[in-house]
């Protein structure tokens, strides 16, 4: 078998993980005893799993999630209203095809983030692409990137993204101006594209801290719309967690 002419065409066409399978199955005996179809097969299959573990692993570098979080890690022992089946239905990532939202409300401490980058992980995997932002520093950005001239860009930049994650959204009243702002990100992503969003505030108070009221209309109707609720309760898991 001429391994060696063999794996350097591969590396050439970019078959890395052919190659190296080849190579095992070389230094394997047992893989002599093979059919030809089950070999080829094997070597695909390793071609196929090292390029999605990649893609995994650009996708969730590019997310920039705020913590490495996973639904299997989720504790649904402690009572805050979280409901395993609900969460493992999202895990699906089914409201992402649908280009729906999640809303995640509660007290500080009780998750919020964890379970926003968690769905946001299990998103990635199913093959879409997250970024996790929070709007304090979102809004910040679109200011400087107002001055410098990239707004068009950014803007254009976040659009495209299948599952954006809205951290910290309401923890201060907005300026018009900045609810302006925050609402041609929903915008661009009304009905196309998917949100997930955490706030320590009830949806019910959200609309008094998103400045001039026909601007919070049009933020609170273009997120409620078909949204995921998820309402987190009880004391701060860091908190307890200390404790121990």
């Amino acid at each position: 078998m001429l391994t060696g002419p063999t794996f350097d065409k591969l590396i050439t066409l970019n078959l890395g993980g052919m190659a190296r399978a080849l190579l095992e199955q070389r230094e394997t005996p047992a893989y002599t005893e093979l059919p030809f179809g089950d070999r080829l097969g094997l070597l695909v299959d390793r071609e196929a799993t090292e390029r999605e573990n990649r893609r995994l692993e650009r996708y969730l570098r590019a997310a920039k999630l705020r913590v490495t979080a996973s639904v299997e890690d989720i504790d649904f022992r402690a009572p805050r209203g979280l409901d395993r089946s609900v969460v493992l239905e999202l895990a699906q990532a089914r409201w992402v095809a649908a280009h729906q939202q999640v809303l995640l409300t509660g007290p500080t401490g009780v998750g919020k983030t964890y379970l926003a980058c968690a769905l946001a992980a299990a998103a990635i995997r199913a093959g879409h692409t997250a970024l996790y932002a929070r709007v304090p520093r979102l809004l910040a950005e679109i200011g400087t990137a107002r001055v410098d001239g990239r707004l068009a860009r950014l803007l254009a930049g976040w659009a495209r993204i299948e599952v954006l994650v809205l951290d910290d959204f309401a923890l201060r009243p907005l300026t018009d101006a900045q609810a302006a702002d925050l609402l041609e990100v929903i915008e661009d992503r009304s009905g196309v594209r998917s949100t997930i969003v955490t706030s320590q505030l009830p949806v019910a108070l959200w609309h008094e801290g998103l400045g001039e009221p026909t601007v919070a209309d049009a933020i609170c109707d273009r997120l409620l719309a078909g949204a995921h609720r998820i309402e987190l309760t009880g004391a701060s898991l860091r908190r307890a967690e200390a404790r121990g």
